[in-house]
């Protein structure tokens, strides 16, 4: 069957696996994928295709595969649209096909069954193959109309001759879009400030901003300016030492919180347990935590350590008096511990499994010596195994002190939710999901068979970045995922959705495909692995639905129209940047060119502040921490930047937005101003874009860029904190201008 020669097979099997031929980067270069990068990303998939034998064996399995596994892991519907059919396949010799029976059902989210069938005999077969000597049939069932959302399980058995087969998959019922709130549809826009929550610093914070921080700026921002959302960096789980492990961007886990950010002393123990007090009150603890609170960086390693040891003495005490019995197993007797129980029954085995790693990792750190977990013994490496199993019953008192940090993390935050709600901001926390996490970090260990742990991710060559750019995240399979049912998916999107009412999907684009880069091998030989992008986007459109949050969409770089068009069609905003927001010719877009159906921005996390753009900061901190490749280079980027500020003067004077007295020269106006920050955030207030956002750094004239993307310990990326309190800014008279300047020309269009 597969006699064509051995590098059109290596190609056969790279397509189906969804492995991209060729692609284009963003200057319209053509890049064709070479052999060897095929070879390596079908390994990191679990394919053997190193010649011709392993070739056709992985062919003639992928042909098989629908035929032996029963049926398709995962079946999509749309709301309202034709429900369809699903096929069953079973080996049947030809003289019983006419007496088999098929009993099928589908089981709810709840437990309970629905749509119970039972089909047959005299069932028509709808196809036969022969697999190695032996028939199988397909049969094809009606999928119910009509079904609310949601997911279920289909069970199926057949029997009848020679067929006897238990199968089962995943039926995902989703609207068309995502959720979008009213004032939207009916043509309003809004504003907000956005932050990075670890930078804020408070008279009262242990050295990192925390949820009383938020909820401060909660209370200033949202009911004192009229902002409708915050915008926050990822709040995912992160191990917090430097400095490989404090980038929000790669975190331990992205379906649980960074318990960094609970704010101590408002937790119940904290105030009732005469220890803790102690402790608190203890003049060498309080000069801990007075000297992290003066520090400019954040010392994540110094605030982790003490806010674990206060902690740590706050589950002692609340075991002792909201639990009885003994260990392993606990039971309630306050309502507080009530609470906690529940918590931990509704979040259920994921939960566990994060405690779980938790409670490894801090075992096998000896001496301080950090070990990961491929590093762990045999036993400990797999998630369901015996030794770890047997672990938790052991170490159930350790295991618990992480589900406690999680609880006091979600419980603070959802009351942080229910605080916009209250005062009436539409949007209220505005979440960023990071594209990946850390391979050796919780979700690494526990989602091990569904990632390509033999390959990274990153993006193709560009003008920023002429040899691509590799972020060390492990992708995932789109095939393993698929079989999986999606559960990670799933997980993921649920998890991040339920904390505010607006999130920012980081590179939207990974839905559609995502670049690959075999480990080893530099950025410029990977290319573009495809993902199931409807099956995701119902998957999201589902979520979003349920947590009534709107979706935001990352969508810079390199960017297909075909991927926007779609991601517009599905209700997912676009992410514009000003700073990208260009005409063929290079000047800048006027504001009546940025879509609707959009959320714009000054700058993001990676890129200059307004003031380090305008005075070349940014590029005078690559240039001095070796990134720029020469003088001539150095020389003209600043020249290219002049011309760029020219035209960003001369975008404003069109739209009679430049300050007075300040001139369309660049060369007169060498600092940003006040004055220029704000015209520039009214131009993107002028936009029809359903949102703008100003970053808190922008309005109070910070140089420094939170993160310089190419380093890691050469520059404080996401350790630098304000340079004023909450306290100042709540006094800061350009953020009350700029509120009512934004709340004008928001509500008037």
């Amino acid at each position: 069957m597969y006699d064509q020669p051995e590098s059109e097979l290596l190609r056969l099997l790279a397509e189906r696996a969804g492995v991209a031929a060729d692609y284009y980067d963003i200057a319209g270069t053509h890049h064709v994928t070479t052999d060897e990068t095929r070879r390596a990303i079908l390994a990191a998939m679990g394919f053997r295709s190193s010649n011709r034998t392993e070739l056709v064996d992985a062919l003639t399995a992928w042909d098989h595969r629908p035929w032996v596994q029963g049926c398709d892991p995962v079946r999509t519907l749309r709301l309202g649209a034709a429900p369809g059919i699903w096929s069953l396949h079973l080996p049947c010799e030809g003289a019983d096909d006419a007496v088999v029976r098929v009993q099928w059902f589908l089981c709810g989210e709840n437990g309970e069954r629905c749509h119970e069938r039972e089909e047959g005999p005299g069932l028509t077969v709808a196809e036969t193959r022969s697999i190695d000597g032996r028939r199988y049939i397909r049969l094809t069932f009606g999928l119910p109309s009509e079904l609310p959302l949601g997911y279920y399980e289909a069970q199926v058995q057949a029997q009848g001759g020679s067929a006897d087969v238990n199968a089962r998959f995943r039926l995902i019922v989703a609207p068309d879009r995502c959720y979008v709130p009213e004032i939207f549809q009916q043509g309003g826009r809004l504003w907000g400030v956005a932050l990075q929550l670890y930078s804020l610093r408070s008279q009262r914070n242990w050295g990192v901003g925390d949820f009383h921080d938020l909820a401060n700026v909660v209370e200033w921002a949202g009911k004192g300016l009229g902002a409708a959302m915050i915008g926050l960096n990822p709040l995912h789980a992160l191990k917090n030492s430097k400095p490989y492990h404090i980038s929000p961007y790669s975190p331990s886990s992205r379906l649980f919180l960074n318990d960094l950010y609970i704010d101590i002393e408002s937790v119940s123990e904290c105030r009732t347990a005469p220890e803790v007090r102690e402790r608190l009150n203890d003049p060498l603890f309080r000069a801990r935590i007075e000297a992290a609170r003066q520090s400019d960086l954040v010392d994540y390693d110094g605030v982790a350590s003490a806010k674990r040891e206060i902690l740590s003495l706050c589950y002692q005490a609340f075991l002792r008096d909201n639990f009885e019995g003994t260990e392993p197993e606990l039971t309630p007797h306050t309502d507080r511990g009530w609470r906690f129980h529940r918590y931990v029954l509704e979040e259920g085995d994921p939960l566990i499994r994060y405690a779980l790693f938790q409670a490894l990792e801090e075992e096998r750190q000896p001496d301080s010596v950090s070990t990961m977990w491929t590093d762990w013994p045999e036993g400990y490496r797999i998630p369901t195994s015996d030794a770890v199993r047997e672990f938790q019953r052991q170490q159930m008192h350790r295991v618990r002190f992480f589900l406690y940090i999680q609880w006091l993390a979600a419980e603070q935050l959802g009351a942080l939710r229910k605080k916009t709600a209250e005062g009436g901001m539409p949007i209220g926390l505005y979440h960023d999901l990071a594209l990946g996490s850390d391979r050796h970090g919780a979700d690494g260990w526990r989602f091990q068979e569904v990632l390509a742990l033999g390959a990274d991710c990153g993006a193709p060559p560009d003008a920023f970045a002429p040899e691509g750019q590799n972020w060390g995240f492990s992708p995932a399979d789109p095939l393993r995922l698929r079989e999986s049912g999606y559960q990670y998916v799933i997980e993921l999107f649920r998890n991040n959705l339920r904390y505010g009412g607006a999130i920012r999907l980081d590179h939207v684009m990974a839905l559609f495909r995502l670049f690959w880069i075999p480990r080893g091998l530099p950025a410029s030989q990977g290319t573009y692995v495809y993902y199931p992008a409807e099956d995701f986007l119902a998957i999201l459109a589902l979520e979003s639905t349920r947590a009534h949050t709107l979706v935001i969409g990352e969508d810079l770089g390199t960017v297909p129209d075909w991927v926007r068009d779609r991601l517009r069609g599905v209700g997912v905003l676009s992410y514009r940047v000003f700073y990208f927001e260009r005409t063929e010719t290079g000047a800048w877009k006027p504001p009546g060119a940025y879509p609707a159906q959009s959320l714009a921005v000054v700058t993001t996390h990676d890129l200059p502040t307004l003031s380090g753009y305008w005075e070349g900061a940014d590029i005078q901190t690559r240039d001095e921490l070796g990134l720029i490749v020469s003088e001539q280079a150095r020389v003209g980027m600043l020249a290219e930047r002049q011309a760029d500020k020219a035209r960003i003067l001369a975008a404003l004077k069109c739209d009679g937005l430049l300050p007075p007295g300040v001139s369309d020269d660049p060369g007169l106006t060498p600092v940003m101003t006040w004055e220029l920050a704000d015209a520039i955030h009214q131009y993107l207030a002028y936009t029809p874009a359903w949102m703008v956002l100003a970053n808190v750094e922008d309005v109070i004239g910070l140089r420094a860029q939170t993160n310089v993307p190419g380093t890691v310990d050469q520059h404080p990326n996401w350790c630098r904190k304000l340079n004023v309190t909450i306290e100042d800014l709540a006094q800061d008279v350009r953020f009350v201008q700029l509120a009512a300047q934004l709340r004008s020309a928001r509500s008037h269009g």
